[in-house]
């Protein structure tokens, strides 16, 4: 391997590292949106049960619910994206320059295959829609069937609703069954 092959070489491997650092942490990040969901549910729940059963209270369901949940798409996303370039572009890059047929970094490709990896894939999707989705409509439904609410509060719901559903329709979009 020529010198400057060994210098990209190395630029190379530090460029993956840094990759997998910022990977790390939206990992951590992500996860923990789905604990910050779960508590802010809880807190909104058990305001409305201190209030007196306030079921209008249930309305702040979607809107937390909806930024915690594009919070949690967005870190889903960019975490998809530095696997997809370290498969499609610096692992290849690194194979060529190692002068071999083993891929580089072959973690990146392997662990995405596997009889079980559509039925994990889809058991994610439903926990992300329940938590973001679903279970702030229900409330939106509770609050809507309980019949005491003003015509503007309607409204807001109405355009909740529909807050949830642009949001449940981006989850499924950006799911990846197969691996790519």
């Amino acid at each position: 391997m020529a010198r400057d092959e060994v210098q990209i070489s190395a630029l190379l491997a530090v460029e993956y590292e840094r990759l997998k650092e910022e990977q790390k942490a939206r990992i951590g990040l992500r996860d923990n949106l789905i604990y910050a969901t779960l508590v802010a549910m809880a807190a909104v729940v058990a305001a409305m049960m201190q209030s007196g059963g306030r079921t209008d209270l249930l309305l702040l369901l979607p809107p937390v619910t909806f930024l915690l949940g594009w919070t949690y798409l967005a870190n889903d996303q960019k975490i998809s994206d530095i696997g997809r370039y370290i498969r499609e572009h610096l692992g290849p890059r690194l194979t060529s320059l190692a002068d071999d047929e083993a891929p580089v970094f072959g973690w990146e490709s392997a662990h995405r295959v596997g009889p079980r990896r559509a039925g994990r894939k889809l058991m994610q999707l439903l926990v992300d829609l329940m938590a973001f989705c679903l279970a702030p409509l229900a409330g939106v439904i509770v609050a809507w069937v309980d019949g005491h609410l003003p015509a503007m509060l309607v409204a807001l719901s109405v355009a909740e609703v529909a807050l949830l559903a642009l949001l449940a329709i981006h989850i499924v979009r950006e799911v990846e069954i197969t691996a790519r």
